[in-house]
C-alpha cells in the first residue's frame, strides 16, 4: 500500500521524469484516419507532427471511463491511495470521466481513496504541477501537503503559447474563417494563454513569428516572479531549434537557469499544429521551495 501520483499524456511531463519516478502516465487517444493510437504509447510526438504535416485525418478524444477504471483497477485492488492531475476541464472532459470510474470502482472497493484534481492546465503546465508534486512526495511531505501543493501550483500557473499557423486553429474550430483568412495575409500570430477557467483563448496578437516570441518572452518578464529560481517550462511543436532560441532569450534576460522542455503533444498539438511555442512559469513565488530544492 502506497501513495501514488498520476497524471495523462496531455500533460507532456518529459520522459527524464517519468522514468526518474515511474510516473503513471495515462494515454490520451489520438484517431489518425479513423485507427485509434495512444500518445507516448503506440504513436509519439516526432512521429505526430510529421503526420500532421502530412494532412492525414487526425482527431483527438478525451480518456474514457473505461479507460479510466482500467488504468484505476490496479490500485485499488492494491488498496493504495491515489492523486489523479488531470487535464483541464476548459478543455477536456477528461475530469467528469475520471470521476465516472471513480464512482464504479467505490461500488467495488468501498476503500479505494482516489483524489482527482482539475489542474485548469494544460501541457506542461500540469507536468510541471505533477513535478512538483513528485519532488514534494520526495521529500517526505504528507499527502495533504501535497494536494495543498498542487491545488496552489495549478492556481498560480501561467502558460502563454503562440502558434505559427493559423489553420489548426481554424479546423479546430477555435478561429472564423474570416479571421483565419485575415490572419494569414497579415501574418498575425496571436498570443494564446490558459485563463483562470482552463480555457485556451487569444490575448493578443502580434504581426511575425519573431516579433510573436519577442512577445511571449516580454509577457514573461511582466508577468512572472522569481524568474531566476524556479524551473521554467518551454514547449515545442517540432520546432527544438525555436525552443532553443527561445530558452537563450530566457537566460540572458531574466538569468533563467532552471528549465524542464518538452515537445507539445498530440492532445493540445492536434489542434495548433506545427511550431507552436509555449513557456510556463508561476507568477507568484511558491510557499513549497522548501520541498523543491
Amino acid at each position: 500500500m502506497a501513495l501514488k501520483i498520476v497524471t495523462d499524456s496531455a500533460s507532456d511531463t518529459p520522459k527524464s521524469i517519468i522514468e526518474k519516478y515511474g510516473l503513471h502516465v495515462i494515454p490520451t487517444p489520438v484517431v489518425i484516419d479513423e485507427k485509434d493510437y495512444f500518445d507516448g504509447q503506440t504513436i509519439f510526438p516526432a512521429e505526430f507532427y510529421d503526420i500532421l504535416r502530412s494532412k492525414e485525418d487526425i482527431k483527438t478524444y478525451h480518456i474514457n471511463s473505461a479507460m479510466f477504471y482500467d488504468n484505476f483497477l490496479p490500485y485499488a485492488k492494491n488498496g493504495d491511495e491515489v492523486i489523479y492531475i488531470c487535464f483541464s476541464t476548459g478543455i477536456a472532459g477528461t475530469f467528469n470521466a475520471a470521476n465516472i470510474a471513480k464512482t464504479e470502482l467505490l461500488e467495488e472497493y468501498p476503500d479505494f481513496d482516489l483524489t482527482i484534481i482539475d489542474s485548469k492546465c494544460a501541457s506542461l503546465g500540469f507536468g510541471l504541477v505533477t513535478y512538483y508534486a513528485l519532488k514534494m512526495q520526495e521529500a517526505g511531505a504528507s499527502k495533504e501537503e501535497i494536494i495543498d501543493g498542487i491545488n496552489w501550483h495549478c492556481k498560480h500557473m501561467d502558460h502563454i503559447f503562440t502558434v505559427k499557423t493559423l489553420e489548426y486553429l481554424l479546423k479546430g474550430g477555435r478561429l472564423s474563417r474570416t479571421s483565419a483568412v485575415a490572419g494569414s495575409l497579415l501574418d498575425i500570430k496571436p498570443i494564446i494563454e490558459i485563463n483562470d477557467e482552463g480555457s485556451l483563448v487569444a490575448i493578443e496578437k502580434v504581426r511575425g513569428r519573431q516579433k510573436s516570441l519577442k512577445r511571449l518572452i516580454e509577457m514573461v518578464g511582466e508577468r512572472g516572479v522569481d524568474l531566476n529560481n524556479q524551473m521554467i517550462g518551454v514547449v515545442h511543436g517540432d520546432d527544438a531549434e525555436t525552443m532553443e532560441a527561445v530558452k537563450d532569450k530566457l537566460r540572458e534576460k531574466y538569468s533563467c537557469s532552471n528549465f524542464l522542455d518538452n515537445y507539445v503533444g498530440c492532445a493540445i498539438g492536434a489542434h495548433t499544429g506545427p511550431g507552436i511555442i509555449g513557456i510556463i512559469y508561476l507568477d507568484e513565488e511558491s510557499p513549497y521551495k522548501k520541498y523543491l530544492v
